[in-house]
């Protein structure tokens, strides 16, 4: 997300600290050559052109033209705008009892599976949410919401697939609800393809029943301009009092993101990065535009792997590599505590100037394409090989190679590179300056690399 967006600002604002002292017609050309880059990226022309107007005013300023360093400055009062433009701070749900989320969108923009990432979210906060099925025009969204319930463990309501009456459907569910001592109902609701009349009138009737505290819609960030449109609608017909943003991840401009809060004056309160139940996050505007601006995003990449990984395991491995006995066993478990952190770029986007490290990546350095294979070597290793890889012979290697539907080529080079890093960690001396690589941003473009597994001296083999 944003990566378009970001490349362009990246190098604007390049040019823009290299000039020693700033003119009217510096800012002036650095403003054009934004202001472009933001339209380009699917951003409202009007919030562009007020957003640029801001920092050209500020930009004026005797402090920011006399400064030591203006350039620095005035991507300061970008940031600050950008920030604003994106809402300012981080706005919570309103779950006081009795806590009633309605979810309204359109078809396609991720509302059932949102529903589900959500109530995960709050029974992991503890409260005890209930999922109520609403859609009552399509019996697969029923049945979708109910496989997702099971798989974050969270009770469920779904009316019998003949019901038409949507509100008996809320009345029931709140009598249940009650009955089993849930804490917040999120209620899952019909979408269209497009905004029409009936699907209207259905969610006011809903709305004035329910009178929740919360009225989120649910909208696909890839659709644009799109989503600016529907969001206003929405918040017309039943006052929308938040948005979540889908498939953040399967858009490179985001100007979605960038126009709805200003556009309707409603708080963006969470990004769905991916579509594991576990991809939901709470949109914070500050760091949004630290990520824009590539200066990375810590905090949140500090809670992403917090809430995935298992501290004891970690440890675990962490023990084993200093004593020297890291084995394939040990790798594999890596690599699943690397695949339930999501995508290798999303969060590595989140470090600060990832941007201009993926540049000098290998293609295909980031394909998790690379990490499945390699995990499917390793599986093809009995628990015996896998604990002892100095076995691993030809014959073995042919039989692994089959099982894994990989080549020769491949398992040899896995065998090397694991064999070269399990000799770098029973040296001290060597890790230590492995670990002071990885701290820098050439060490990390110089691990990046190696995480492409193809160029030479690669040390990493996914």
């Amino acid at each position: 997300m944003f990566s378009a967006l970001g490349d362009s600002l990246d190098k604007t604002f390049r040019d823009l600290r290299g000039v020693g002292k700033i003119s009217e017609k510096n800012i002036t050309d650095a403003l054009r050559e934004i202001r472009i880059a933001l339209l380009e990226a699917d951003v409202e022309f009007g919030v562009a052109k007020e957003l640029i107007a801001r920092v050209k005013e500020g930009s004026m300023g005797e402090n920011v033209l006399k400064s030591i360093k203006p350039g620095e400055q005035i991507v300061k009062l970008f940031q600050d705008e950008l920030t604003r433009v994106l809402g300012g701070d981080n706005v919570p749900l309103d779950l006081n009892p009795p806590a009633r989320i309605l979810m309204v969108g359109l078809n396609g923009a991720g509302k059932t599976t949102t529903s589900a990432k959500l109530a995960r979210r709050l029974k992991k906060d503890g409260r005890r949410p209930l999922l109520v099925a609403c859609d009552l025009y399509r019996p697969a969204a029923i049945d979708q919401l109910v496989t997702l319930a099971g798989q974050v463990d969270v009770p469920v309501f779904a009316p019998d697939k003949s019901e038409t009456d949507v509100i008996k459907v809320a009345r029931e569910a709140i009598a249940y609800g009650e009955q089993i001592g849930a804490t917040v109902l999120i209620f899952d609701t019909a979408g269209r393809q497009e905004i029409d009349e009936k699907l209207i009138g259905e969610l006011k009737e809903l709305n004035a029943f329910l009178k929740p505290k919360e009225t989120l819609l649910v909208a696909d960030a890839a659709t644009g301009q799109q989503a600016v449109s529907v969001a206003s609608h929405f918040d017309e017909a039943v006052g929308i009092s938040g948005i979540v943003l889908t498939k953040l991840d399967g858009d490179a401009r985001g100007g979605a993101a960038l126009s709805m809060r200003e556009v309707t004056g409603k708080p963006i309160k969470y990004a769905g990065e991916g579509e594991k139940l576990d991809q939901l996050m709470e949109f914070h505007p500050s760091r949004m535009a630290d990520r824009i601006l590539g200066m990375g995003d810590i905090v949140s990449m500090v809670e992403n792997v917090a809430d995935k990984v298992n501290e004891e395991d970690a440890m675990r491995s962490m023990k084993r590599m200093q004593q020297g006995k890291f084995d394939f066993n040990d790798f594999l478990d890596q690599m699943k505590m690397i695949q339930n952190l999501g995508p290798l770029e999303g969060l590595l986007g989140m470090m600060p100037g990832f941007n201009k490290i993926k540049k000098q990546l290998p293609t295909g350095a980031l394909d998790d394409g690379k990490l499945k294979r390699t995990e499917a070597i390793v599986l093809s290793m009995t628990p015996y090989e896998r604990s002892r890889p100095e076995i691993i012979k030809a014959s073995r290697r042919q039989r692994i190679a089959a099982g894994s539907g990989t080549s020769m080529m491949q398992v040899n080079q896995l065998l090397k590179q694991f064999g070269e890093m399990r000799k770098m960690m029973k040296s001290p001396g060597k890790m230590k300056n492995m670990m002071k690589a990885m701290g820098g941003a050439g060490g990390m473009g110089d691990m990046m690399k190696g995480l492409g597994g193809g160029g030479k001296g690669g040390k990493f083999p996914f």
